[in-house]
């Protein structure tokens, strides 16, 4: 769907004239760069049964559990071989140019930041790190997933041989309180807030672009489907997020 210019230049103006614009990005950001949708039609849950990636199971049976992540990743990200796209890059350069405040991204895949975004917080943790279960230290990942691919399962902490987790939320896992508690702060202090290809249907997270305009925030929603929070916003842009942001971003510069 073409995105509406004039909307572009509204949207545009808004932002150049805001103090403050936040971003909540979700996985409609990721399709573009090849990764699948966990929840949408043929996503990963339809492929893959959620309870083997359950707190429970972790805990239960954690060395199956690194077996099917391991066959998880390997679908969703392709073997490694996604990058950023263009809807990456145009909402990192705008926090370069001093537009954009902060990304706050349910996707775990760390393409905001590969794309140069700074200011990110990740509400669902990140696939590049994981945790000791036992001392708390976190590390690169990429060598907890070597050993777990050769079968060393499960992989443990090089520290203190306790078991390596996945530094994401697991089903039944609560959101990291303190990046909820900054991606409120956020929401509650923004002039502009951007929801880019969320559904906007999975909570806590859902409920961010309604506090944002109850402060008073400009909302606008960038996705090609309609949202519960669609009848709420000033601008409401169904189209691609690599044609809209794109442009968005060229607006905001001219």
């Amino acid at each position: 769907m073409s995105v509406d210019q004039s909307d572009v230049r509204a949207v545009a103006g808004a932002i150049r004239d805001a103090e403050t614009v936040v971003a909540l990005t979700g996985a409609g950001v990721s399709t573009a760069s090849g990764i699948p949708d966990f929840r949408g039609e043929d996503g990963i849950w339809e492929r893959h049964d959620p309870m083997d990636f359950h707190i429970d199971r972790f805990r239960s049976d954690p060395g199956g559990f690194w077996d099917d992540r391991v066959k998880l990743l390997a679908a969703a990200f392709d073997d490694g071989n996604v990058a950023p796209n263009a809807a990456h890059e145009a909402l990192a350069e705008l926090e370069s140019a001093g537009y954009l405040d902060t990304v706050v991204t349910q996707n775990i895949d760390g393409l905001h930041q590969d794309a140069g975004s700074e200011g990110v917080i990740e509400i669902h943790g990140s696939a590049a790190r994981v945790v000791c279960r036992d001392c708390s230290r976190r590390f690169d990942a990429e060598p907890a997933m070597e050993r777990a691919r050769d079968g060393d399962l499960p992989p443990t902490c090089d520290d203190c041989d306790g078991t390596l987790k996945p530094d994401t939320v697991l089903f039944g896992e609560q959101l990291p309180e303190h990046a909820l508690m900054q991606s409120q702060a956020k929401a509650e202090n923004a002039d502009v807030f951007l929801a880019v290809g969320s559904s906007l249907t999975v909570q806590p997270a859902a409920s961010l672009p309604r506090v944002a305009a109850e402060r008073g925030a400009t909302l606008v929603l960038v996705n090609l489907e309609s949202t519960p929070v669609s009848e709420r916003a000033d601008y409401d842009l169904r189209a691609d997020v690599t044609e809209a942001l794109p442009r968005l971003r060229q607006a905001v510069k001219e």
